[in-house]
Parts: C-alpha cells; structure tokens; sequence
C-alpha cells in the first residue's frame, strides 16, 4: 500500500485515531512524512505502520 501514497494525499494512522486527518508530505522508500491535525509532524515507517487512505466524505 505504500507504493501508492504520494504528497498531498490523506491518511489516518490506524493506532492513533486521535491525531486526525495526516496530509502525506514526502514518500522516500518506506518512509512517509505526515502532517496530522493533532500531532504535526511525523515520520512513519511504511514497514511497521500500514496508514489507512481517506477518500471521500470521511475527512
């Protein structure tokens, strides 16, 4: 599933509901950076995490 993600799109970490809605900021590898609502930003290992897209009426 990393291999699709690129800047600009949304995803929601699945352990961490609380953060919000993540914006993908960079994908170099397994390695996405994420701006979240609640949390800023964040580097996420695409190997440990499988983010969760949001598409559509879910933001």
């Amino acid at each position: 599933m990393i291999e699709i993600l690129e800047p600009g799109m949304l995803v929601r970490h699945p352990l961490h509901e609380d953060w919000g809605l993540g914006q993908v900021q960079s994908r170099i590898g397994q390695r996405v950076t994420v701006n979240f609502e609640h949390a800023g930003k964040v580097v996420i290992d695409g190997a440990r995490v499988e983010l969760r897209l949001v598409i559509g009426p879910e933001r």
